[in-house]
């Protein structure tokens, strides 16, 4: 009866119309013009495809989430924007962390930043994004290691020249969280900009104790020195101080009912900070009418804080609740570049965008844990008589079980071509070579001397090829028929040798094949269609291990899905966006008294379906409509808790006052739903906000 609820809701939804956007014309140079069309419904190019080749001709899927969207819909977080986003589940990160599920692949480090990587564990802040791109299926030859089932690229706002304007932004919801930003952009000459994004944002939920602080500031300079050549500098400086709160424990297989607003851990202690300095320098220049290059470099410092106590366990019949915690700090220094060059040629026959490139990296990172220790159980677990809130018995943190330093370089080489056969057949074939080196000390390891085989030295050399192929069918120009194959491959990190058994599988590169037909159709002006089916597999992986959340264990996976999306526009005021996937992902391999035994992959709802609709009502008046619907999921590999499938209703009004000032309410969980959205183990879940209403203004000057 459910999965029939939803796939009539699901045709109902996509019988609509909805804006799509018909291919631009070339101009004398051959180059496809980029425009940008409406509201935030036609994204046309996605930067992450680092070529000027418009989504209908790529072959693969492609979300694109724009500034005005996320702010119209009152997102604040990656998760916010992954809610609405077919094919990505998200996930509860141990509440200091961004962290998804894109198509059965579970990740924290798959982000990046204008192309470039951005795999530190830390809530990414929205405030300076023109927008989010999110690109399923391997992604290797354009990224590099890691993006086994998608990547999110967030593209930042850069100063524009022969533009003044100053944004004003501020919000408060229901439960005192409230939010300040500004985004002003400065034209000093007919050469040269001036931009600078900031934001404050005071951060609380229902959730008892749960409270924190969070600005960032990023100022960005333009200077166009020739006709040619464009120089972007950039720098930006987040500080992030917030509790921690890892959600409720289970009981008897599902999410512990009736303590929405529990905390379970101590709020003195459970505490995440961040610090970061990030600076980027980018050239941009047209070296002849068919050939451009661009070169960016970055170096990034991180300083973060994370230390926790958290539920492992909860009896009803006792009466008692089980903790676990403890304190983990990590420093962080990036060093990236990055040279991408691109020409568009004929050689008589066929028309070629040609993509090359070479990048750079090299990232030396800290880490130290100390656990917690209990007095009263000379151990860094305790169970205790629960009470709400939780009196927590006196603790102390042991000496460090855990200090490891790494050093990560990496290289790689890659070149695309993308062929135009004639008007009808396009053509898409790359590949990349990476060489990814990195170096451990395991500090508490060498301290104990080399005496048991282990002297704290550990080291691997990964050299990987990733290949790219696509084929496009044109039956018209609005219509794209493609498939695609693509591989991905991802090197343990220094975590990693921590986490498993050194051994020569456990050194392995992860490998990830991605195969993937799809259909675009931008039916006119104002309709657009998206639709993939795809399958992802997944070897010499790695997953959580069920009986120890703080360890991993080698798997093979497979996942298996269909995708749709629309976005568009039914009338002038009436707006569309909706997206409906269905995934089916489990174990490969596995055997258990001689007979096969694959679990299904965790985190991995079947069903996920949303629409957001938005109608003018008049020129000043501006009414929206969300509805989201996500099916059963398991919170680990062992499937032994599943979180129940739930609805979600989310309504918002707009009032534009003048052409400077506006106002719009954004009111979450009309309906009061209770519900658990996602998980990190079987006793870290998430419970859902109840319903709350949030009322901002923005000024424009």
């Amino acid at each position: 009866m459910q999965k029939h609820v939803v796939a009539v809701a699901v045709a109902a939804a996509f019988s609509l119309p909805i804006m799509a956007h018909a291919a631009e014309p070339q101009d004398e140079k051959g180059v496809e013009r980029i425009t940008v069309r409406g509201a935030f419904f036609g994204q046309q190019a996605a930067a992450g495809t680092k070529t000027p080749t418009l989504l209908i001709n790529v072959p693969q899927s492609v979300s694109v989430v724009t500034a005005e969207q996320m702010s119209e819909q009152a997102m604040f977080s990656v998760a916010d924007v992954m809610q609405y986003t077919p094919g990505v589940s998200i996930g509860l990160g141990e509440d200091h962390r961004d962290q998804i599920t894109i198509r059965g692949q579970n990740t924290t480090a798959d982000f990046f930043v204008d192309g470039l990587r951005d795999d530190v564990q830390y809530f990414r802040p929205l405030y300076n994004l023109e927008r989010v791109e999110i690109l399923r299926g391997a992604n290797a030859l354009l990224f590099g290691r890691g993006g086994g089932g998608g990547v999110i690229n967030r593209v930042t706002k850069v100063a524009e020249v022969n533009q003044n304007f100053t944004t004003l932004s501020a919000g408060i919801n229901t439960f005192s969280a409230g939010s300040v930003s500004i985004d002003s952009n400065h034209s000093i000459d007919e050469k040269q900009a001036f931009r600078v994004n900031g934001v404050f944002d005071n951060i609380d939920n229902h959730r008892d104790f749960k409270d924190g602080e969070r600005y960032a500031i990023n100022p960005t300079y333009t200077l166009h020195a020739s006709d040619d050549t464009t120089i972007r500098a950039s720098y930006e400086y987040v500080n992030d101080d917030r509790v921690v709160d890892r959600g409720v424990p289970s009981l008897n297989g599902a999410p512990l009912e009736g303590y929405r607003d529990t905390f379970f851990g101590k709020p003195d202690f459970n505490n995440t900070t961040l610090e970061a300095h990030i600076a980027k320098l980018r050239i941009e220049q047209e070296l002849t009418d068919n050939w451009s290059a661009n070169a960016t470099v970055q170096y990034a410092d991180y300083d973060k804080l994370y230390q926790n106590l958290y539920p492992v366990g909860f009896s009803d019949l006792d009466n008692t609740v089980t903790l676990d915690g403890y304190k983990d700090t990590t420093t962080r220094q990036n060093t990236l570049m990055q040279l991408n060059l691109v020409g568009q040629v004929s050689d008589g026959y066929f028309e070629h965008t040609i993509l090359t490139g070479i990048e750079y990296g090299n990232q030396d990172t800290e880490n130290a844990r100390r656990d917690a220790f209990f007095a009263q159980t000379q151990d860094d677990q305790i169970t205790f008589m629960f009470s709400d809130p939780l009196v927590v018995p006196p603790k102390s943190l042991t000496e460090p079980v855990r200090a490891s330093a790494s050093d990560v370089t990496f290289t790689s080489v890659f070149i695309q071509d993308e062929i135009s056969l004639n008007d009808q057949w396009k053509v898409v074939a790359g590949v990349r070579y990476d060489n990814f080196d990195i170096d451990v000390l395991d500090a508490i390891e060498a301290a104990n001397g080399a005496e048991d085989g282990n002297n704290g030295m550990l080291s691997s050399s990964d050299t990987e090829v990733s290949p790219r192929a696509g084929l496009i069918y044109k039956p018209a120009e609005s219509v794209s028929l493609y498939a695609s194959y693509s591989k991905s491959f991802l090197p343990r990190s220094g975590d990693q040798f921590l986490n498993l058994s050194i051994d020569e599988q456990a050194l392995d590169a992860e490998e990830f094949e991605n195969k993937e037909v799809g259909l675009k159709w931008n039916l006119t002006d104002a309709l657009a269609l998206t639709a993939a089916i795809f399958e992802v597999e997944r070897e010499n992986g790695t997953a959580q291990d069920p009986n120890n959340p703080e360890a991993s264990i080698l798997t093979g996976t497979e996942t298996r899905g269909f995708e749709i999306q629309l976005n568009g526009q039914l009338t002038e005021r009436w707006h569309i966006n909706a997206g409906y996937s269905n995934l089916d992902g489990e174990e490969m391999g596995r055997v258990v008294d001689g007979q096969v035994a694959n679990r299904d992959l965790a985190q991995l709802p079947e069903h996920m379906f949303t629409v957001w609709q938005q109608y003018s009502l008049n020129d000043a008046w501006r009414v929206g409509l969300g509805l989201m619907y996500q099916s059963e999921q398991y919170a680990t590999l062992n499937n032994e808790v599943e979180l129940p499938d739930f609805w979600r209703v989310d309504a918002a009004a707009y009032y534009t006052y003048s052409e400077q000032l506006s106002f719009q309410l954004n009111i979450e969980n009309l309906f009061d739903e209770e519900y658990f959205p996602s998980a990190h183990n079987t006793n870290n879940i998430a419970t859902g906000a109840p319903i709350n209403a949030r009322i901002s203004a923005q000024y424009r000057f």
